[in-house]
């Protein structure tokens, strides 16, 4: 597997992607950092350095960014798998740019080409792109996993896989004001837990745990669903790549991790479509259309998955 490029990669309109030294360098910055906040957690948490606010902080900015990647980045605006009421649209792209994973029409363009050559050549992120030898698979797993992020040049031209969020006003905007969301997702935390605990030490313990520590686990969750999830798990459906179910993922990833049934039938709402399968996304979801937020939800069709299984026998 070689790697691709696309020729055009400047997207019209208000929108300007990613790109530029001092944008490679914040990726870094975002990315390196907070996962080496990781190891240190366990040494501030056997300290004591952590209260029952850090842990409030830390799992609702973790779901609030979560469920802004998984039901609004991946199932609403790349697959289409529910139209979302425009409120609801607008605070699903900003959680989901609050992830600091990349402005949303950057995202969508990027995984809208990986599924059109998903473990093929001119996938972004293939664990596979080097070949099936255990080092060549080493390497892609490394590559799949953070590198493509961190180094690659196979990124999506938004004109070409994202046509229809460039002609969407809220999107353009959101993805324009990316950077001061990213300010607004490091900050918050660290703001709230200051004015809570009323000290400076609320607001660093905030800021740790709530910011470093959630960054670093939601990126290498989301990460895992394009590195592991690609090399193992089962695969009850036919799909045309490696994608696989990971089970042990699917509480932290919200149900992301049912990735096997997500390539065989990838607009389908619900991935976690056999008995005992948690999907938190497919439940928020649910609860979205019951409010009326959502509709036009395209819930699995049973007839359709177990063709799908048959063919897999």
């Amino acid at each position: 597997m070689t790697r691709t490029t696309d020729s055009t990669d400047s997207p019209p309109g208000d929108f300007q992607p990613v790109g530029g030294k001092l944008e490679r360098g914040l990726i870094w910055v975002f990315i390196v950092l907070p996962t080496l906040a990781l190891p240190l957690s366990i040494f501030f948490a056997w300290g004591g350095w952590i209260g029952w606010r850090d842990i409030v902080l830390l799992v609702v900015f973790y779901v609030i960014t979560t469920t802004g990647i998984g039901v609004g980045y991946h199932r609403g605006f790349t697959h289409g798998s529910f139209k979302a009421n425009r409120a609801l649209k607008i605070a699903l792209a900003i959680a989901g740019s609050m992830a600091l994973e990349g402005p949303v029409i950057r995202w969508v363009a990027d995984h809208r080409k990986h599924h059109k050559f998903s473990d093929r050549e001119g996938d972004p992120h293939s664990p596979w792109r080097y070949g099936t030898t255990a080092w060549a698979v080493t390497k892609g797993f490394v590559f799949a996993h953070v590198g493509w992020v961190l180094w690659g040049q196979d990124r999506a031209d938004p004109k070409r896989y994202a046509p229809d969020l460039l002609k969407d006003r809220d999107m353009v905007a959101i993805s324009r004001h990316f950077r001061s969301l990213v300010a607004v997702s490091l900050l918050a935390p660290a703001v709230i837990a200051g004015l809570w605990d009323r000290s400076w030490h609320g607001a660093a313990t905030g800021f740790f745990w709530g910011t470093l520590v959630r960054v670093a686990a939601m990126h290498h969750v989301t990460f895992s669903i394009n590195s592991i999830c690609h090399v193992i798990g089962d695969k009850p459906f036919t799909a045309r790549d490696r994608s696989g179910n990971v089970w042990w993922l699917a509480i932290l990833s919200q149900g992301e991790s049912w990735h096997n049934l997500h390539h065989a039938d990838p607009t389908c709402a619900r991935h976690g479509v056999l008995k005992g399968q948690i999907d938190i996304n497919a439940w928020i979801i649910r609860q979205f259309e019951r409010l009326g937020w959502v509709y036009d939800v395209r819930w699995p069709d049973r007839e359709r998955l177990e063709k799908k299984r048959a063919a897999s026998a």
